[in-house]
């Protein structure tokens, strides 16, 4: 399977943070799945690739042209596929994606989640889309979406194949 994890290219000032992505990049590795990511060698994103591919695991990254000219790409993953721009970067993340995971991240994160879980909402997109709830980091997200269920702007069924996971143990029930 190809799961496709959203995350920063920052590392973040929490330490759990690299240790749980790294926990994540390990499973996908050694359960034979591959990683579809955004390319870059750096922060969150680098430490995920990284264990991926120590953990025997394919990588394919994702990276606009404009990343590469700023030397940004990891150049030890798999295959690397260079778009034009973000647009097309983030179609094909989700064309090459049968599962999607949203790792905590900046607002580059959280749009690309969220136009996974408008597909998954309307139908489009039939793919589990995971957000790794570490640390109550999505809570806020969890609560508007229940809040949007409540107005009746949006309904369970709508929101179906949205999934909060709180540890990798879950993630992983959620994709078997």
């Amino acid at each position: 399977m190809n799961i496709t994890v959203y995350l920063g290219a920052n590392s973040g000032n929490d330490p759990m943070l690299k240790k749980a992505v790294t926990d994540l990049g390990t499973w996908i590795g050694q359960s034979g799945n591959t990683l579809v990511y955004g390319g870059s060698k750096s922060g969150l994103m680098g430490a995920i690739a990284d264990s991926v591919l120590a953990a025997g695991g394919n990588v394919i990254g994702v990276e606009p042209q404009f990343f590469i000219e700023n030397e940004f790409q990891h150049d030890g993953i798999t295959k690397l596929i260079v778009t034009k721009d973000m647009s097309e970067r983030k179609k094909i993340m989700i064309e090459l994606g049968d599962a999607f995971i949203a790792f905590p991240g900046g607002t580059g994160t959280l749009e690309e989640i969220t136009e996974v879980m408008s597909k998954v909402s309307l139908k489009h997109l039939n793919a589990p889309c995971i957000l790794y709830n570490l640390d109550g980091y999505y809570n806020s997200l969890k609560e508007l979406l229940n809040r949007m269920t409540e107005k009746g702007l949006s309904s369970e069924e709508r929101q179906s194949g949205i999934f909060f996971a709180d540890n990798l143990e879950q993630i992983k029930r959620y994709l078997e």
